[in-house]
């Protein structure tokens, strides 16, 4: 299904042949690395590119491969402004795509309250309570187009902790497909930092579609650099970016 090589940078790259198959692969690890661990620490990712990720972690569940009873989750980011019943916000998509159909203890979900009081406060709450629990065992990633990791926009420290930010415009804008009026898109988010991320002792980055291609050469091919946050991955110890066809495109044949 897919072919695995090490390039001139230190992440792994697996190619897959469709996005499907990224996906599947993606679920694979994740699955792996739960039978290994039970009371693994999993971080979580949204939007469009995990869902058949999360798919697969659902049939694997229903048909006994995987069993997430001892497991406990941190979600990556959260808008500012949206109640967990919303049907934008991430503790909604988690609720909807993995959360309501496994045996996670609810007790041992986090997203971040994207209604705190106090989100300067919550942010800092939430990266604490991740040290408290042992760190991240697996962080599973998405990238935008700029190269944003969670909602760590180009630019942000590489040290930088989970804290409220400003989202990009290209960001707001990429976002407007899911509210009814580009007024409805939040502006802020609270999201892990860079450094909370790298904390974690392995790294998944999954990216699927021609879209990514450019965002998946720079991270991956350029020097790291806090203007495209993908790319300071090459900096981490234990990091694996799968592909499909698409997002590889761009890519030389010796990297995958």
């Amino acid at each position: 299904m897919s072919t695995e090589k090490t390039g001139p940078t230190q992440p792994i790259v697996l190619r897959c042949p469709d996005a499907d198959a990224a996906s599947r692969k993606v679920a694979d690890l994740i699955t792996e690395a739960i039978t290994a661990k039970p009371a693994i620490v999993l971080g979580l990712a949204t939007g469009a590119t995990p869902i058949q990720t999360y798919e697969h972690l659902v049939a694997g569940f229903r048909n006994g491969r995987v069993d997430f009873r001892h497991a406990t989750s941190f979600n990556l980011d959260e808008y500012i402004g949206l109640e967990a019943k919303h049907p934008q916000s991430y503790r909604y998509y988690m609720q909807q795509h993995l959360f309501d159909h496994v045996n996670f203890s609810p007790m041992r979900t986090y997203v971040p309250d994207g209604c705190a009081d106090d989100p300067v406060a919550h942010a800092s709450a939430y990266d604490q309570e991740i040290g408290r629990v042992g760190g991240i065992d697996l962080q599973l990633l998405g990238i935008g187009r700029n190269g944003h990791i969670g909602f760590n926009e180009p630019g942000s420290p590489a040290a930088s902790r989970t804290r409220v930010v400003d989202l990009a415009e290209v960001t707001i804008k990429n976002n407007a497909r899911y509210f009814d009026s580009p007024d409805q898109v939040p502006k802020k988010a609270i999201t892990m930092g860079i450094g909370t991320i790298f904390e974690a002792k392995q790294i998944v980055m999954l990216a699927t579609g021609a879209s990514k291609a450019k965002v998946i050469r720079q991270s991956l091919l350029d020097p790291p650099t806090e203007s495209v946050p993908a790319s300071l991955l090459q900096l981490h110890s234990s990091v694996t970016f799968v592909l499909d066809e698409a997002a590889a495109s761009e890519l030389p044949d010796e990297i995958c």
